[in-house]
């Protein structure tokens, strides 16, 4: 059979997929390259792969294991992967899956003890570093909060690295909704701040409890309203001349704390016997 071309219908109609507004209209979202196909496949949420003949043989693995799946699988164009894809070098592997993103009661169930919660947080690139981030902790859940970007953007899935597929995403436009319900859910809620009156270093009696980090608007930080709704907020502190760190990059200390503290093995305590 020749390769699908860039007009195909099925291809046409994946391509819209590249556009927020049919995904939310679709339930269907692209993933593109080796990790992101990949770990869509294990988690069950493909339902079509495109290929063209050079990735079909360069992922042949991957391939592989979307025919065992069941997987509709078709061979494309390079001009067609071109059109299914929004980066500079398509993988030429691209997969339509079902959108991810779960209800706020369902990151919140059952008695979460870390959750991310980026506020407005505009750049998919950043909110896919995150997303990444929260898995390799052993986070819950990521709850994306406020006019935040689209967790199905091409560029969020791919910064991802396939984390995507392993914890529950949420989105919720009502941030004040959102705090309601994690403090109704017994979590703690900290924000980082560079005048926060606790010292990261000094929380670990904090990051024990379960807790929500919120972070703030890549450009403007956090709202004072919502920074104002958090239980603590948090310094992280910087020893050395530079002025600020990133978002990702705060966010990555700040979750790997509450990781640490969370993880630690109990200390054993020695029980004492007769003195002979």
């Amino acid at each position: 059979m020749d390769p699908l071309t860039e007009r195909t219908p099925r291809v046409v109609s994946a391509v819209k997929l590249l556009r927020a507004a049919e995904r939310r209209k679709n339930g269907r979202f692209l993933a593109e390259g080796e990790n992101s196909v990949t770990e869509a496949l294990v988690a069950g949420h493909v339902h079509d792969l495109f290929v063209t003949e050079a990735a079909a043989e360069r992922y042949r693995d991957c391939v592989d294991a979307a025919h065992r799946a069941g997987v509709r699988v078709a061979t494309v164009t390079e001009k067609a992967a071109a059109r299914l894809s929004d980066t500079v070098t398509p993988p030429g592997l691209v997969a339509v899956c079902d959108t991810l993103d779960v209800p706020l009661e369902a990151a919140l169930s059952p008695r979460p003890r870390l959750l991310a919660v980026p506020v407005a947080m505009a750049e998919p690139g950043n909110a896919g570093t995150l997303i990444r981030v929260a898995d390799a902790v052993g986070a819950d859940a990521v709850i994306l909060a406020g006019d935040s970007v689209d967790p199905h953007n091409g560029k969020c899935v791919r910064a991802s690295a396939g984390s995507i597929f392993h914890l529950p995403v949420a989105r919720e436009r009502d941030t004040p909704r959102v705090l309601d319900a994690l403090s109704g859910a017994g979590v703690q809620i900290l924000a980082t701040a560079a005048d926060g009156e606790v010292d990261l270093d000094d929380a670990d009696e904090l990051l024990a409890r379960p807790t929500a980090w919120l972070f703030g608007n890549e450009a403007h930080g956090l709202d004072p309203q919502v920074a104002a709704r958090a239980d603590h907020r948090i310094r992280i502190p910087i020893r050395g001349r530079a002025e600020s760190l990133n978002l990702a990059t705060a966010a990555s200390i700040c979750l790997y704390a509450s990781s640490r503290v969370q993880h630690r093995p109990p200390v054993q305590t020695r029980a004492s016997g007769p003195i002979a």
